[in-house]
């Protein structure tokens, strides 16, 4: 064995004191970090000839590269929708990588077993029923890409074609129809080899809505004229958490022939709150339903789950076929329901969590949160250099400058706010208007961060 390799087996427990040591620091300072590292990258080194070992390592990843992470586990960092790490799943993460399983079949372990249980737990979670089967996957653009690669089979089944042999091009023509598609949506109908080019926008519902006009959907489907289509539905959208109504969607199935793919990647989570369950009302009628878990599950990058009713179709398109692996069972192998093979135990961090917090637990960062963002939007309502794009219906804030504006200055904002080290914010643009968004799913969110975030913003706006 090479000398630096056994010399760290000789000291593994205290390499992983010295890790646990980093990392407790870390997270002990998120109050006083920078939120965001804007500062210049170092240069590149060469590769390493001669190792450092374990704890050499440790040392000079603490000095070279520490300085310039962000403090996104924190709870103001308030960029795209990210959650952070409970305690609970930061501990069935470090314990993923020490049992290090491959999680891809059930043979020589239980790892399988327990994937299954959790995904169980999250179905019944999001209200979903029996009829839905699931497996974790990265992140919200793989449980999209998954699910829309379930539903081109479907409309294979439809059109008497083996798309899982013959192609996608097979299919002809596809008809994608949606309101306001995640842009993942777009990258996953690349990927399958559907086209970009086949989403066909749907008509919103006036006022400044994100939803879907079910009326204008309707005329959609009979301008078909019978062809089957997928339907993509929004349980959640970027900009304002819009909903789209669902039941009113698969109503549709009556009269038309189509797959329901519901985006929820942090929508589902209204599900918790009996306030806001309404608006995932109709979830259950989906074919397949995205939803992303390093959100508000707040678990370890990287974790999503998708379900789908039709796991025949799943196998179909995602079975592996080898001699060693063998023929999918009554119970599928993992390797055959997800595009990876190689699959670490991703659900081992959302189990311990679960067991940890329980319901309750997350209805409670669910609803801590929405009263967070609703008192951030109420904030910037009684600034007078901001305003409020949309009502904040959920967990996200969407706002701009009050007089002026144009990109210039709204990229102006979010660099000084940035700078700060208070809170960070990504872009974006709402009715044709640059804005920021705010978005709120951190499990360690309290009133004073929000507080901090205010004060931030009414400075930075202020300054321009």
């Amino acid at each position: 064995m090479h000398r630096m390799l056994a010399d760290d087996l000789a000291r593994f427990p205290e390499l992983l004191r010295s890790a646990r040591d980093v990392a407790v620091r870390a997270l002990a300072g998120l109050d006083e970090r920078p939120v965001a590292a804007l500062g210049p990258v170092p240069a590149r080194a060469a590769l390493p000839e001669r190792g450092e070992g374990g704890e050499g390592a440790l040392a000079r990843f603490t000095e070279r590269w520490t300085p310039g992470l962000s403090a996104s586990a924190g709870p103001r960092y308030l960029g795209f929708v990210t959650g952070g790490v409970t305690p609970a799943s930061l501990t069935g993460d470090w314990l993923t990588s020490a049992y290090d399983q491959n999680a891809a079949a059930a043979t020589g372990s239980w790892g399988a077993a327990l994937e299954r249980e959790t995904v169980a737990w999250l179905a019944e979670l999001f209200g979903l029923g029996a009829a839905h089967g699931g497996a974790f996957v990265t992140g919200a653009t793989m449980s999209n890409t998954v699910g829309l690669a379930i539903a081109r089979e479907w409309l294979g089944e439809r059109l008497g074609v083996d798309v899982s042999r013959a192609g996608a091009a097979a299919l002809g023509p596809v008809d994608v129809l949606s309101g306001s598609p995640h842009s993942s949506v777009g990258k996953a109908l690349s990927v399958l080899g559907i086209g970009r080019d086949r989403l066909r926008p749907v008509p919103l519902l006036p006022g400044d809505r994100e939803a879907v006009d079910v009326t204008a959907l309707d005329a959609a489907l009979a301008a078909l004229d019978g062809r089957p289509a997928i339907v993509v539905a929004n349980a959640g959208t970027v900009n304002t958490v819009d909903f789209d109504d669902l039941r009113a969607i698969a109503a549709l199935r009556r009269r038309y022939d189509f797959w329901l793919h519901v985006d929820a990647a942090f929508g589902a989570f209204a599900a918790l709150s009996p306030a806001h369950a309404p608006l995932v009302a109709g979830l259950d009628e989906a074919d397949s339903v995205c939803v992303d878990l390093h959100k508000w599950l707040n678990v370890p990058y990287d974790a999503a789950v998708q379900f789908t009713r039709r796991r025949d179709l799943q196998v179909a398109v995602f079975h592996n076929e080898s001699p060693y692996l063998g023929p999918p069972a009554d119970e599928p192998d993992f390797l055959h329901l997800t595009p990876e093979t190689s699959r670490r135990l991703r659900a081992l961090p959302a189990w311990f969590s679960l067991t940890a917090y329980g319901r309750d637990g997350y209805r409670e960062i669910v609803e801590r949160n929405i009263a967070e963002a609703r008192r951030l939007g109420s904030g910037i309502d009684a600034l007078a250099d901001l305003r409020l794009l949309a009502p904040v219906r959920l967990n996200v804030v969407c706002f701009t400058l009050a007089e002026n504006p144009a990109q210039d200055r709204v990229d102006a904002l979010a660099r000084a706010v940035a700078a700060s080290g208070e809170t960070f914010l990504t872009p974006t643009v709402y009715g044709g208007v640059p804005a920021l968004r705010a978005a709120f799913s951190n499990w360690r969110t309290t009133e004073e961060d929000t507080r901090r975030v205010l004060a931030a913003l009414t400075a930075a706006s202020a300054a321009l």
